[in-house]
C-alpha cells in the first residue's frame, strides 16, 4: 500500500506537499484542477517500470498506452525546462525485507517492511544535433532509516557516483582496479550493471529495484470511459491481469476465475462465492438487476453472452438490452474482487453513467473490497453521493475515518493546490471547501428570487 507521496514541478503542480495515502484515497475538485495529473504520474511510473527500454528514464507513452504524456517539457510545471521534476513515493512492502552482510551472510545489516523512492530529473542538451533529452540528477531508495542511491557527478560533469547516506557502520567497498566511472542509471530507478561489478558489497541494491518493480506490477488501472456492452464476447481461455484500461476484459476475467475455480471470502462465517456470484450479488444489492450470468452460446463454444434479469417478473435479456449503467459498473466491481491481495487500484470517475443511488452504493463496494480483499483504492471523482455514503459509514462505524484520505484539488494563481479534508470519527469534514460540489445554496436562493420576481410581475 502506498503510504505517502510528494510531487514537484509536474504539469499544473508546483508542489503537492507531502500527501498521506490511506486504504481509500479520493481526489475531488473542479475540472482541470490537477486531480487526473496525480493519477497520470503514478501510471507513467508504472509503464516505465514495465517498459522493455532500459535507456529511457521515463516511458511517456503513446496513444496505445495507459497514459500519453507527450514530451518531457510537456510534463514540467509551466513547461519551464529550467525546473526539475522531482518526487518521493513511500509504500509498505507487506513483509519484512532483510539485507544481509555479504561478508557475514548470517548477519542482517538492515531490515524493514517499508520502502521509499525519490528521484529528480531535468531536461538537458545531449550534444547530438542539439537535441534535448531527459537526464537523471539522482535517485535514492529509503529503507530502514538509510538512503542508498546514484547521483550525477557534478564536479566532473559526467558519470555517476554510488552513495549511502545516514548509514552507521556501512560503506560501499570498491573492487581493486581502476576506478571507472559509473554510467547513467537504467530507466530512472535502476543501478547500472557496473555497480555490482565495481563494488564488492552492492549486490543487495537489486533487492530494492525488484521491490519497486513488484510494487508497480500490483497497480491496476481502470479508465473513466468503459467499453460499450456487446451482444456476445469471445473467450479462448486467456487469464487477464485485470479488466483492461477500459474494462474490455471484464467478461474474460470472470470466465477465467470460473475456470480456475477461484473463490472469494466475503467475510467471517459467510459462504465463499465465485467472482461471478459476487458480482451478481452486488448488482442486485445496488438495485441494477435481479440476476446476472455468463453463458456460452452453445456447449463447447468460445462465444459467450451476458444475461441479466431486471426484476423477478422480467424476462432474462442480454446486457445490451438493459440500462448502460450495468456495463459501466461491471468492470469496477469485478476488478475489486479479481486482483490479488495487496493490489492498488487506480480508478478515474468510477461513478460515471450511474444513478445517484448507485453512486452512493459504490462506496459500499469499495469499503467491502478493502476490508475483505486487502486492496488499496485511489480514485478521482465528482460524486457527492459517493462521498456522503462514505461519511455515513464512518458515522455508523462501518469504516474508520483513519482508513480514508480525502483531498480537494483547486487552481489558485495558475497552479494546482491541494486541501486535505479533515475528517472526524463521525465522518464530518471540518474544513469543507467553498463550492465543493457547486453553490447549492446560491442556486436555491437564485431560484427563489426568480420565482418571487415572476409572481410579482404576474400580480400586476
Amino acid at each position: 500500500m502506498i503510504t505517502s507521496l510528494r510531487l514537484q514541478n509536474f504539469k499544473s503542480w508546483r508542489d503537492t506537499g507531502r500527501m498521506r495515502l490511506a486504504p481509500l484515497t479520493a481526489l475531488f475538485g473542479t475540472n482541470s484542477s490537477g486531480k487526473t495529473s496525480l493519477l497520470q504520474w503514478l501510471l507513467m511510473l508504472k509503464q516505465t517500470a514495465e517498459s522493455p527500454d532500459r535507456n529511457q528514464p521515463l516511458e511517456l507513452g503513446d496513444d496505445q498506452s495507459m497514459v500519453d504524456m507527450g514530451t518531457f517539457p510537456d510534463l514540467l510545471f509551466q513547461h519551464d525546462t529550467a525546473q526539475a521534476l522531482e518526487w518521493r513515493l513511500d509504500w509498505n512492502l507487506g513483509k519484512t525485507l532483510g539485507i544481509q552482510n555479504p561478508a557475514s551472510p548470517k548477519e542482517v545489516l538492515f531490515e524493514g517492511d517499508q520502502l521509499g523512492f525519490s528521484a529528480r530529473l531535468h531536461w538537458g542538451n545531449n550534444g547530438l544535433r542539439g537535441l534535448g533529452r531527459t537526464n537523471v540528477d539522482f535517485f535514492r531508495y529509503h529503507f530502514a532509516g538509510q538512503r542508498f542511491g546514484l547521483i550525477a557527478d557534478q564536479k566532473k560533469g559526467k558519470g555517476y557516483q554510488l552513495h549511502a547516506e545516514d548509514v552507521d557502520g556501512f560503506r560501499f567497498v570498491r573492487t581493486q582496479g581502476r576506478a571507472w566511472e559509473l554510467p547513467a542509471p537504467y530507466k530512472c530507478y535502476g543501478f547500472p550493471d557496473q555497480v555490482r561489478a565495481y563494488y564488492q558489497n552492492a549486490g543487495f541494491l537489486s533487492d530494492f529495484e525488484l521491490e519497486l518493480e513488484r510494487f508497480f506490477s500490483r497497480v491496476h488501472y481502470l479508465g473513466p470511459l468503459r467499453e460499450h456492452p456487446q451482444r456476445q464476447y469471445t473467450w479462448a481461455g486467456s487469464n487477464p491481469r485485470d479488466m483492461g484500461y477500459w474494462g474490455e476484459r471484464a467478461v474474460d476475467a470472470i470466465l477465467a476465475a470460473r475456470e480456475q475455480g477461484a473463490y472469494i471470502s466475503p467475510g467471517y462465517k459467510k459462504r465463499k462465492l465465485t467472482l461471478e456470484e459476487r458480482v451478481a450479488e452486488w448488482l442486485q444489492q445496488l438495485g441494477l438487476v435481479e440476476s446476472f450470468s455468463i453463458k456460452p452460446v452453445a456447449e463447447g463454444s468460445k462465444l459467450f453472452q451476458v444475461w441479466v434479469r431486471r426484476s423477478k417478473q422480467s424476462p432474462e435479456v442480454l446486457i445490451t438490452d438493459v440500462g448502460f449503467g450495468v456495463s459501466q459498473i461491471l468492470p469496477v466491481i469485478a476488478l475489486c474482487y479479481y486482483v490479488p491481495n495487496g493490489s492498488i487500484l487506480v480508478l478515474e470517475q468510477p461513478e460515471i453513467h450511474l444513478h445517484p443511488n448507485v453512486q452512493a452504493g459504490l462506496a459500499d463496494v469499495f469499503i467491502d473490497a478493502i476490508r475483505t480483499q486487502g486492496i488499496q483504492i485511489i480514485l478521482e471523482s465528482h460524486s457527492e453521493h459517493l462521498l456522503r455514503r462514505l461519511q455515513r459509514r464512518m458515522a455508523e462505524e462501518v469504516f474508520s475515518h483513519e482508513d480514508a484520505a480525502l483531498y480537494f484539488c483547486r487552481i489558485e494563481s495558475g497552479e494546482s493546490r491541494l486541501d486535505h479534508l479533515k475528517l472526524d470519527m463521525f465522518g464530518n469534514i471540518e474544513n469543507w471547501p467553498q463550492d465543493f460540489f457547486g453553490d447549492e445554496f446560491g442556486e436555491i436562493a437564485a431560484m427563489n428570487l426568480a420565482a418571487m420576481r415572476r409572481k410579482k410581475e404576474a400580480g400586476r
